[in-house]
């Protein structure tokens, strides 16, 4: 039997535009017919429970950094939504940002923040400096993902969303193997029993990794997932 599975999105699952790579939903299918998938993305809760309702697999998520899970038991629906972080202390960081001038950078829908409960993303573009120097003001810690700056509580990460995700499914996180590419997924690599890093990782998540694919993107998560079905088949 494969072990569970915690997985990045943005990185991991897509290209290099960040588009959703179609032949990651059969191997995510495939794996959760077998066992446990959680989704672990620094996005706002409703795109990874998107991603599960569309792969017809249980919403099992941990969505913020860390901030916000769900987890799926017996029936759809029968879960704990959790959330943690302070939503806002990360918006003061962010009005203060664009009051000495300097532009969050979504424009004036802003669909990258509309549903974050816990924390607040600034775009990828946008001058990381004052950005950092604010957050610390408050209290707060900058991840960089790769695609944006997540402005996020210092006791949020996805390595505590993991473990609050693998506690709801009465197991272990070193039970999981766990794929990312970026510095917010290093605590849930680290923390993970086995633990891959696509080769667009970043140095923390290459580090955090007991494995560096030679695949980038979804090759590389491809990659993983056949390195552990062969090791579960020998």
């Amino acid at each position: 039997m494969l072990p569970p599975l915690a997985v990045d999105i943005d990185g991991t699952l897509t290209d290099d535009e960040r588009a959703l790579d179609p032949r990651v939903l059969p191997a995510l299918r495939e794996w959760a017919a077998e066992a446990p998938v959680v989704v672990a993305t620094g996005k706002a809760l409703p795109y990874p429970v998107a991603l599960c309702e569309f792969l017809g697999v249980p919403k099992r998520v941990v969505a913020e950094n860390g901030g916000a899970m769900y987890v799926d038991h017996e029936t759809e629906g029968d879960g704990e939504l959790r959330f943690t972080g302070d939503r806002e202390a990360a918006a003061a960081v962010a009005r203060e940002y664009e009051a000495e001038g300097y532009d969050v950078g979504w424009g004036p829908t802003d669909f990258v923040n509309r549903w974050r409960e816990t924390e607040f993303a600034v775009a990828h573009d946008s001058p990381l400096e004052p950005l950092e120097r604010i957050a610390d003001d408050h209290g707060m810690h900058v991840f960089d993902t790769g695609f944006a700056y997540h402005v996020t509580s210092p006791d949020v990460d996805k390595g505590r969303g993991l473990g609050a995700a693998a506690a709801a499914l009465d197991l272990e996180p070193d039970a999981f193997v766990a794929v990312g590419d970026s510095e917010n997924d290093a605590a849930m690599l680290a923390l993970a029993g086995r633990s891959f890093a696509v080769a667009n990782a970043d140095a923390a998540a290459r580090a955090a990794a007991d494995t560096v694919c030679a695949g980038s993107y979804a090759d590389g998560f491809l990659e993983a997932v056949e390195t552990v079905r062969e090791s579960f088949t020998e």
